[in-house]
């Protein structure tokens, strides 16, 4: 993202006269070279994705970044977040109440905010943020519904200022392998796509626990999950989905499933639960230091339980789900998700006009917040398989932390000062709404049975920038001959 907000000299600058400062200094001048202020960052919503977030300010990024602001509507988890970052040594944030949080900016100062609220509010300070001056760094997805993303889109073109949307699927190295490919010409015009992502019994139902199953907060997985994957596919193929098809339901995480196991019903959570030692889907929320501080001991602030029953009536979002889309560049994607799978992770297939390109990621899902690493790939596989040849084993570039590396590469990006990205992995509300309408069209059709265009849900989006893909009119290569007898 080009930071509007950058202030004084670049890093570029300060290393470049580095050396003439030295030798004033020691020629006894009383010259030198001040080091650039730091870019002043305010934090909204103190969740568990904060962290990563915080913890590169206070970390990595301490020289360039400060924490001035924290606000979050619940109040022992802000003075929680606002310690931590104190105790760093980085910076001493002031913490403000989120009905605070206009006079947060006026007092504070910064330059960017940062939202990691609840995914249904994040329009609502993405907005204010833009009004006040600020440029946004905000959670994926963007935003839950049509309208809000055409307020978002809206306020942009209004203010002219920024908005960045942490897509770190894109930075994962493998992923970016499978770009490079794509954008290489390595099977040619890209015709359709077959894409399964499944979660498995661990990390599916911890959506179904926490306030991501009430689909008013979420958007339901085809919003709050999907738009991952399909940025993937629009990020992948650099084109727009059109129009999107849909079936969905919740079929596994029922009060019926329940007593199919043995279960007398559906309880309120687990750490009452009555039947807790029969159930293996049961979440000990104690048992994590850092989820038992966050949730746990806060709950008397507002009520929030994170252990929920995850065979609850009142769950109203689907956990099996089937999306066909048609992009702008006549590409097809068949997509699926589940969350009550065997194992988790993906299968992706590329069919183009040269070949196919097959990529599979088999991953360690976990507790979102919990201590151990999520989204951690434990089995990478690209293959290429040309029309009419041999196939061929990539060996993939394997990332190391969470999110298959992913986090690590965005954050120095974000907060650091890298090169140039070839991929353009960097998105901004463009991208931002063109993945999470295709769950918003997604959930209509699930309601409607009827095919959506994403045109007739927002108007004014236009294309996010793109990497430069093959030309889809240049000629293609006849495949070799095979002796048909």
């Amino acid at each position: 993202m080009d930071e509007k907000n950058s202030a004084g000299i670049d890093r570029r600058t300060v290393l470049k006269t580095a050396g003439a400062a030295g030798l004033m200094l020691a020629a006894g001048s009383a010259g030198a070279v001040a080091a650039p202020p730091r870019k002043r960052y305010a934090v909204v919503g103190v969740g568990s994705r904060a962290r990563m977030f915080t913890n590169a300010m206070t970390g990595k990024f301490r020289d360039t970044s400060e924490v001035v602001a924290i606000c979050d509507k619940n109040a022992g988890r802000l003075a929680r977040a606002v310690k931590l970052v104190t105790e760093t040594g980085a910076s001493q944030p002031r913490g403000y109440a989120a009905s605070d949080f206009e006079r947060m900016i006026r007092e504070a100062k910064p330059q960017f905010v940062i939202v990691t609220t609840p995914d249904a509010s994040h329009d609502d300070y993405i907005v204010r943020a833009l009004e006040a001056g600020c440029d946004v760094i905000t959670e994926k997805p963007m935003t839950t519904t049509a309208e809000k993303a055409q307020r978002i889109i809206d306020a942009v073109k209004r203010t002219g200022r920024q908005v960045r949307v942490t897509f770190n699927y894109r930075y994962s190295p493998p992923r970016t392998q499978i770009k490079e490919l794509l954008m290489s010409g390595e099977i040619g015009d890209v015709i359709s796509v077959d894409f399964t992502w499944l979660l498995n019994t661990v990390h599916g139902a911890d959506y179904f626990r926490r306030w991501h199953s009430n689909k008013a907060m979420s958007g339901g997985l085809m919003v709050h999950k999907s738009t991952h994957h399909f940025d993937l596919v629009n990020w992948w193929l650099g084109a727009q989905p059109e129009t999107v098809h849909a079936f969905g339901s919740r079929q596994f995480y029922t009060p019926e499933t329940a007593r199919r196991m043995g279960l007398s019903g559906p309880h309120e959570r687990c750490l009452t639960c009555p039947e807790k030692q029969k159930c293996n889907f049961y979440f000990d929320l104690a048992s994590d230091p850092g989820l038992k501080a966050l949730y746990l001991d806060n709950e008397r602030y507002d009520g929030y339980y994170r252990d929920q029953c995850v065979w609850r009536p009142e769950i109203n979002i689907e956990d099996t789900m089937n999306v066909m889309v048609r992009y702008d560049n006549g590409a097809h994607l068949n997509y699926a998700l589940s969350a009550y799978d065997a194992w988790e992770g993906y299968h992706i297939a590329f069919n183009g006009t040269k070949g196919r390109i097959e990529h599979r990621i088999v991953e360690s899902g976990g507790a979102a917040g919990a201590a151990k690493v999520q989204s951690g790939s434990e089995a990478v596989s690209i293959r290429v398989i040309p029309l009419r040849g041999q196939p061929r084993d990539i060996e993939p570039i394997i990332g190391k932390g969470s999110h298959g590396g992913g986090d690590d590469v965005m954050l120095t990006e974000i907060f650091g000062d890298g090169p140039a990205d070839k991929y353009k992995r960097a998105s901004d509300e463009r991208a931002g709404a063109w993945s999470a309408l295709v769950g918003v069209a997604a959930n209509k059709c699930f309601e409607t049975g009827q095919t959506v265009r994403i045109a007739d849900l927002v108007a004014g989006l236009t294309p996010p920038d793109r990497a430069p893909m093959p030309d889809r009119r240049a000629p293609v290569p006849m495949p070799i001959r095979i002796k048909i007898p």
